[in-house]
C-alpha cells in the first residue's frame, strides 16, 4: 500500500473512539471532551465526508453512573452496566448531534452479524441505507447481551469489521496514545513515535503494549489486530490520539499525525 495517503479523496470514513477519550478516570462522562468530538465530526460531515463511529464506553459509563470505583467482575454485572451505560451515551450523542442538524442511529452489533450470511447482508444494507439517508450510524457491541460463542471483544476489532462491511476508504482508531512507538513511551521517555508501522515487523510488534486506563480494553494490540484485518483490504488504517478531537481537522488538511499501518517487508 503506498504510504503517501491523498487525505481529500477519503470519503467513507469509520472512526473509533475509546473509552479513555471519552471518559474521565472515574468511568464519568468527559462532556467537554465529548461535545468537541461531536463537533468536529459534525463539521467534517458537512465538508462530504460520510461517517460512521464505533463508540467504546457504555461500560464505563454505566459503571461511573452507579458510582462504583471499578467494573463488576461478574458478566451479569458488567452487561448490566452497559445497558445503563449505553442508554447514557446514546442520549449525549443524540442531544449534541441534534444542535448541528444531524440525525444518528444506533447500531449493537455481535460476531454473528459478521459471521452469518444473511445476518451480514441485512446489517450491510442497513448501514449502506442510513449513509443514504445521510444518517450517522453509532455503532457499540450489544454488551448487555453477548456471550462468548458471540462476542467479538474488543471494539478496534469490532471497528475493523464494520470498515470491511462497508467497504470504507479508511479507518481511524482514536486513542490515549497518540501513534505507534519503538517501545511503551509509558516506561520509555525516549521511545520513538513511528510515522508508519510495518505490520509484518517483529520489531515493531515487540514494541507494543496493552491498555493503560482501568476502564478500557485492548490498547496496540488490538489496534494491530484491527488493522490486519483493513490494510490487507486496501483500507488506511491509523491510530491517532483522541485527546483533542479538533486534530481531525489538522488531519484531514493533510497533517501527518499518529501512526499509518502498512504491510512491508517482514524482519522475521
Amino acid at each position: 500500500m503506498d504510504t503517501k495517503v491523498d487525505k481529500l479523496k477519503l470519503k467513507r470514513i469509520v472512526i473509533k473512539v475509546g473509552t479513555s477519550s471519552l471518559t474521565y478516570p472515574s468511568g464519568k462522562i468527559h462532556l467537554r471532551k465529548l461535545e468537541e468530538l461531536i463537533t468536529v465530526l459534525s463539521d467534517l460531515k458537512n465538508r462530504g465526508l460520510e461517517i460512521i463511529l464505533v463508540s467504546s464506553g457504555a461500560i464505563a459509563v454505566g459503571v461511573g453512573k452507579m458510582g462504583y470505583a471499578e467494573r463488576p467482575a461478574d458478566l451479569p454485572g458488567k452487561q448490566a452496566c452497559a445497558a445503563i451505560g449505553q442508554c447514557e451515551l446514546m442520549y449525549l450523542y443524540d442531544k449534541f448531534f441534534s444542535q448541528f442538524h444531524v440525525k444518528v442511529a444506533q447500531i449493537l452489533l455481535t460476531k454473528d452479524a459478521f459471521e452469518v450470511e444473511e445476518r451480514r447482508e441485512n446489517v450491510t444494507n442497513t448501514f449502506l441505507r442510513l449513509l443514504e439517508m445521510n444518517v450517522l450510524p453509532i455503532v457499540n457491541e450489544n454488551d448487555s447481551v453477548t456471550v462468548e460463542e458471540i462476542i467479538v471483544g474488543d471494539n478496534d476489532t469490532l471497528s475493523a469489521l464494520v470498515a470491511l462491511l462497508v467497504e470504507a476508504d479508511a479507518l481511524i482508531m482514536l486513542s490515549d496514545i497518540d501513534g505507534v512507538y519503538d517501545s511503551d513511551p509509558r516506561k520509555n521517555p525516549d521511545a520513538v513515535k513511528m510515522e508508519t508501522a510495518n505490520l509484518n515487523s517483529k520489531k515493531v510488534r515487540s514494541g507494543i503494549s496493552g491498555a493503560g486506563s482501568s476502564h478500557a480494553v485492548g490498547g496496540m494490540v488490538t489496534k494491530f489486530a484491527a488493522a490486519s484485518l483493513t490494510v490487507p483490504k486496501g483500507i488506511f488504517t491509523w491510530v491517532m490520539s483522541g485527546e483533542q478531537p479538533r486534530d481531525l481537522y489538522r488531519f484531514f488538511d493533510g497533517e501527518t499525525l499518529g501512526t499509518l499501518f502498512i504491510e512491508g517487508e517482514s524482519d522475521d
